[in-house]
């Protein structure tokens, strides 16, 4: 008699801890990625990434990839979570027809995802959908990337991610396009893939 007690026993403690695996294990993993691949303002990310004709997976890797989604002052003066410039800024909301834009305006999500996406879709327009080329400018500037792909097309060469001589810039961009990936992957919903 018992043995059956003990069994019964093992059984039940047994149960517990799968259903205790089922149950923690998918909180953790999320806990694990929202600690790994943050995403915040997601319904903004959507709208601008709709708007602009952007992936919103592309502009929340961006984010990531100048913020983590924690916006912030740089050392050179780009603000807020996409590290905008404010000489850029002002030159994007000329170009976009903005009436009221102060700089003070990039510590707000809304106006800093809008303007940072606007740049994007501009800097994509400008190189012929080249996300490469797009990334590499958002991060290293047009002078830079103008410069090396005319270097480049002298000798008849396509622009490549190894064709970035400046490794900042270059690590910038394998980041992004890993990242925009991920958040597809893991950010579906949120993104609005689902």
């Amino acid at each position: 008699m018992k043995l059956v007690p003990r069994r019964l026993l093992a059984l039940i403690a047994l149960a517990g801890i799968v259903v205790a695996v089922l149950v923690v294990v998918p909180l953790a993993r999320r806990a694990i990625q929202h600690f790994t691949l943050p995403l915040a303002y997601a319904s903004i990310i959507r709208e601008q990434a709709h708007d602009k004709r952007l992936d919103p997976a592309l502009v929340a890797a961006v984010i990531y990839s100048e913020t983590r989604f924690r916006p912030r002052t740089s050392p050179t003066g780009a603000l807020g979570l996409m590290q905008i410039e404010p000489a850029t800024a002002t030159f994007l909301a000329h170009r976009s027809g903005a009436t009221s834009f102060t700089v003070a305006d990039l510590g707000t999500p809304q106006v800093n995802i809008a303007y940072g996406s606007y740049y994007i879709r501009y800097l994509l327009n400008l190189y012929d959908g080249n996300v490469v080329m797009a990334l590499a400018a958002y991060n290293g500037g047009e002078t830079n990337v103008d410069h090396w792909v005319q270097r480049l097309k002298q000798s008849h060469q396509l622009f490549r991610i190894s064709d970035i001589p400046i490794a900042q810039t270059r690590l910038y961009v394998q980041e992004v396009l890993s990242k925009q990936q991920a958040y597809r992957a893991h950010w579906a919903r949120a993104l609005g893939y689902t």
